[in-house]
């Protein structure tokens, strides 16, 4: 059995075959190793103070022995005695050497690669034993993969944050103060409950928005963690898998690839790789691209980034041992940042704070002028402020009375709950987003997504399942769909060039596993598919890889769109004969490269028919939506591989299906006004054939012009007139990464939010380009899924249709929660500067106010915040830049509801006395029960308001209540609280008990204010054009 790892495959990049080193070694020898150690730590001693390690503890290489010189470099002696005292040949402070100044002439000590590996008891070619024991073995050895993450804030610093509120502090030294004075002028009765209430609500306000931050902070770092779980491949067995980067351990065989992984995860060594470019400006910080190969520069550091080539890697330190230590420091994380709606609502915060603060200067300025004039009177008529006979600490008092209520007029008019409300959105949604498999980097792209006019996308593994079969093949004169019995079709030769040139001219693997009938194949889709084909033929892969020598690879890339490779077989090594080259990639590129065809066993020259006739072979699949590859090859004896005059050997169309739903998804982006543009590699027919088979093209008449069009002929255009066509394609074939940008760039100048896939490095500048980039988080690489805004974590399209929907639900919700305390506060405030002003009071305390705040802009946030996408949102155009956020619609409602409240609950403060038949009580008693049902009539109109604004104008209020039952829970707590604070808390909240009628009525004033948040919409039919609430 053969090891799909086999050293002809490292050196697909082609290079010369390096000379073979002495693999034997003795071990007895001592050795000294002079090697300039001025190690560079230098990203982790920034860190020390915010960082704690993690519960793992690792060894570290502290005990090499360094004298530091200023002059000369620092000499470290190593000696390898005898014999060592564990399992592996090596200590861990050589192999952290390796990464050091002077590394490489510690790896030559080593006799390279091929000697340090049996040290590490590592199979070039096999890798590693992936059993659990070895695994855990080599990592309690040589250290795991694991780096210092920030301390993460506790309970407690969320809980001093709430507390430093200045309108709170000042409430509670004023209410503190009053308490004081009436301490020292023994005046202190059951008045102290006032003082009290003030208190207990500001401690519970504040211990609730900690509670509440907290728990987002604790999503937040959730979603961290998911982010934080990076898998990439390692050989381990002789077979490639999948492990987390925390799993990567000293010994591992790495492949860098810059199709499949960007980071380099840990130090090492290079064991083979072709133009393998390596960009070490995040570790060496300086910005430069270093060539790697295995005799001048075999060295990489954990961190530096492939950028370009392939290659194979040996792990020699890992996490705390490495070089640079915090390679993974450059992952961004959720840091909290405020996104444009939240600085929205923070200006709306603002202004009402600057409102709210004239309005409570001018009532306390008006309150004393009254009072120290003798105007205003006490509950037995007599005038609170008399010159001759007020005591300085009773005018302290008064003068105290008036700040708390100055103070509590600002408590009312500002609506401190407006960027929490879109917080706890965000967090809601990304949750739900991650249930759905994406993953949200920056949380400002929720709400851009909302707003997207426009996405370009990738076809492959987006549109498509990414799982590709041949279909249909044309070889020789065969042209056939069923691929078992072709093998029988073709002649011998025929039949060997083919297989030849599929297991050679490949980056994937065929493995054989024992007791297993079924080979596992490995590598990209496409390689995949065509490595599948060549075993229905009959290929023994190892058996043609044990027989040949590859020595010269040409890479694919985007623009050449072809694979080559230059193999000497066994059979002709002893004559020196020609070697012989083998090509693969896109049909009609390989086809115009071929002067030949094979009839048969014959080499035939490629006249105008059989070209003609080809070309018509590739259109025909290509309207199936096939994608068309092509195999050739030719004899050559020395140079550069040949392009041109080759043999065209077979002509392969290879399915790749539509995912299923997929119209569905697109359908419903037409619905929203979004056009989906589909971007791909694939000629114009089959990107138009997958396209009317995804729904992004119907084939109907008012369809405009240009709707697909070739990549080159897009890019060779004007800039005006790519600007002109730009809005009308929605297929573009053969396009490279750099047609996708300017066309990302010519739809951004015509005014589009454009939502733009990735999956390469290339795609990087159209992803900044974009106004939201989407990685893919299966076929994206890591440097995409860094750069990118929201992650795609299963390459699904109709994720990213849900990102939409939950971005506008997010626009939304912050709009209703907007109406909803813009409400309250106004209706809050009106009322007490009227009543203050006429009564020289207010009929809600501060305790009260607290009280409403709190259900408002906590539970009522948490409650709107539950309510899930509606079905209508993704029937809406987009909200185009410039809009009001606040409509018509929204100022309708206000104006109605805040005009009934205040109209409601002051008739009942001048003739709550007639209406509630209290002219039996005292005065103090029959106050008090007035108030205590404003208090509950205010409370309940928020509740009966917050049910009205869940929903949409056209739907029914209550539809879908019984589903949400968050929104349930939150109301019903709402209610429950309410009632216990009345009935039992009246001592703290100055409330008296109410009876039923009086219940009633608050119940009754609450719902109608339902009522009146309706009439907007029957009186005025014109607001029921409003889309965007």
């Amino acid at each position: 059995m053969k090891s799909p790892q086999r050293s002809s495959d490292d050196l697909e990049a082609g290079g010369d075959i390096p000379k073979s080193r002495n693999h034997s070694r003795r071990r007895g020898r001592g050795i000294f190793v002079a090697v300039d150690a001025s190690i560079r730590f230098k990203s982790a001693m920034g860190c020390e103070k915010e960082i704690e390690l993690g519960s793992h503890d690792q060894p570290t290489a502290k005990d090499v022995k360094l004298s530091q010189s200023e002059e000369q470099p620092v000499q470290v002696e190593i000696e390898l005695p005898a014999s060592y005292p564990d399992e592996f040949g090596i200590r861990l402070e050589e192999l952290v050497s390796i990464s050091c100044d002077g590394g490489l002439s510690v790896l030559k000590r080593f006799d390279g690669v091929s000697g340090l590996s049996p040290l590490l008891h590592t199979d070039l070619d096999k890798g590693i034993c992936g059993t659990h024991e070895y695994i855990r073995r080599r990592r309690n050895k040589f250290g795991s993969n694991e780096y210092p993450l920030k301390k993460e804030r506790n309970f407690w610093m969320f809980l001093g944050e709430a507390s430093r509120s200045f309108t709170l502090i000042v409430l509670v030294l004023a209410a503190l103060a009053s308490l004081l004075l009436q301490i020292k002028t023994k005046t202190i009765s059951h008045e102290w409950y006032d003082e009290a209430g003030i208190i207990v609500a500001v401690i519970l306000v504040i211990f609730v928005t900690a509670i509440s931050n907290y728990n987002q902070s604790l999503q937040f770092e959730k979603l961290n963690d998911e982010k934080r779980n990076i898998c990439i491949e390692v050989t381990r067995n002789g077979r490639l898998v999948e492990v987390p980067i925390y799993d990567v351990v000293v010994g591992d065989i790495i492949p860098l690839k810059i199709l499949y992984m960007l980071q380099v995860p840990a130090d090492g060594v290079l064991v083979s790789g072709y133009s393998l470019q390596i960009g070490e400006y995040e570790t060496m910080g300086t910005n430069r691209t270093v060539h790697k190969d295995t005799d001048i520069d075999p060295i990489l550091i954990s961190g530096s980034k492939v950028e370009d080539g392939i290659g194979r890697m040996l792990v020699t330190s890992v996490g705390m041992n490495t070089q640079w230590r915090m390679p993974m420091a450059c992952i961004p994380l959720y840091t909290g940042e405020e996104t444009p709606l939240q600085v929205h609502l923070n200006r709306v915060v603002i202004a009402f704070g600057l409102i709210s603060i004239s309005v409570a200067l001018v009532v306390f300025l008006i309150e004393s002028c009254l009072c120290f004039m003798g105007r205003t009177k006490n509950t037995d008529g007599s005038p609170m402020f008399d010159a001759g006979k007020t005591t300085l600490d009773e005018k302290i008092d008064m003068v105290i009375k008036f700040i708390i209520l100055g103070v509590t007029i600002i408590v009312v008019a500002v609506p401190e709950g407006l960027p929490l409300a879109v917080t706890l959105n965000i967090a809601y949604m990304t949750r739900k987003l991650l249930g759905e498999k994406v993953l949200v980097q920056k949380l400002s792209a929720c709400e851009a997504m909302g707003s997207a006019t426009t996405i370009v996308c990738h076809k492959t593994g987006i549109l498509t399942l990414n799982q590709m079969e041949v279909v249909d093949v044309c070889a020789g004169r065969v042209r056939t769909h069923n691929l078992d019995t072709m093998a029988a079709e073709l002649s011998p030769l025929l039949f060997s060039l083919i297989t030849e040139g599929i297991a050679l001219n490949t980056n994937g693997s065929v493995y054989h596993p024992e007791g297993q009938s079924e080979p596992e194949v490995f590598g990209s889709a496409t390689e995949r598919a065509i490595l599948n084909f060549g075993v229905k033929l009959g290929m023994n892969f190892d058996e043609i890889k044990s027989k040949s020598t590859i020595f010269r690879v040409s890479p694919f890339n985007s623009r050449r769109k072809r694979r080559g490779v230059a193999v000497q077989l066994l059979i002709h090594l002893q004559h020196d004969s020609q070697v012989r080259v083998h090509w693969k990639g896109a049909a009609e590129t390989i086809l115009a490269s071929c002067q030949w065809y094979m009839d048969k066993d014959n080499i035939a020259a490629m006249d105008q028919e059989k070209k003609f006739h080809f070309e018509k072979t590739i259109d025909e699949m290509s309207k199936e939506g096939l994608r068309c590859a092509a195999l050739a090859y030719r004899n050559f004896t020395d140079g550069d591989i040949p392009e041109s005059n080759l043999v065209l050997l077979a002509i392969i169309g290879i399915k790749d299906s539509c995912r299923p739903g997929i119209s569905r998804a697109i359908q419903q982006c037409r619905n929203a006004g979004v056009k989906v543009c589909m971007v791909t590699g694939d000629d114009l027919l089959t990107a138009k054939a997958i396209a009317m088979q995804c729904g992004i093209l119907r084939g109907t008449l008012d369809e405009p012009a240009n709707t697909a069009i070739l990549a080159s002929e897009f890019a060779s255009m004007s800039e005006a007139d790519r600007e002109e066509i730009a809005e009308n394609i929605v297929v573009m074939g053969r396009s490279s990464p750099d047609e996708n940008l300017l066309l990302l760039e010519a739809l951004r100048k015509k005014g589009h939010v454009v939502a733009a896939t990735g999956k390469g490095i290339r795609d990087a500048p159209s992803l900044r380009q974009a106004n939201i980039s989407l990685a893919m988080g299966i076929g994206g690489t890591a440097i995409v899924k860094e750069c990118s805004d929201i992650i795609i974590l299963e390459d699904n399209f109709t994720s990213i249709v849900k990102v939409i929907q939950w971005g506008r639900f997010l626009y939304t919700n912050a709009q209703r929660f907007l109406q909803f305390r813009l409400t309250v506060n106004a209706s809050a405030l009106i009322i007490c500067v009227v009543v203050a002003v006429h009564s020289h009071e207010i009929p809600l305390n501060v305790a009260q106010l607290l009280w409403i705040n709190l259900l408002t802009f906590t539970f009522g946030a948490w409650a709107l915040a539950s309510e899930p996408p509606m079905d209508n949102l993704m029937r809406r155009p987009p909200v185009r830049k410039g809009e009001p956020f606040i409509t018509k619609l929204m100022w309708a409602k206000f104006v109605a509801q805040v005009s009934f409240q205040v109209s409601a609950l002051l008739y009942l403060n001048f003739r709550g006395e007639s209406i509630l038949k209290l002219e039996n009580k005292s005065l103090d008693q029959a106050n008090k029960v007035k108030n205590t049902v404003i208090f509950n009539c205010f409370v309940f109109c928020q509740v009966f308001n917050e049910v009205e604004c869940r929903t949409s104008y056209q739907g029914n209020t209550f539809s879908g209540i019984l589903k949400n039952h968050l929104f349930l829970g939150t109301i019903l707590l709402n209610v429950i609280l309410q009632i216990i604070v009345i009935e039992c808390l009246g001592i703290f909240f100055y409330t008296a008990r109410l009876n039923l009628k009086q219940w009633l009525i608050s119940i009754g004033i609450g719902f109608f204010s339902q009522v009146i948040g309706r009439f907007p919409f029957q009186a005025f039919p014109y607001l029921r054009n409003e889309d965007h609430i």
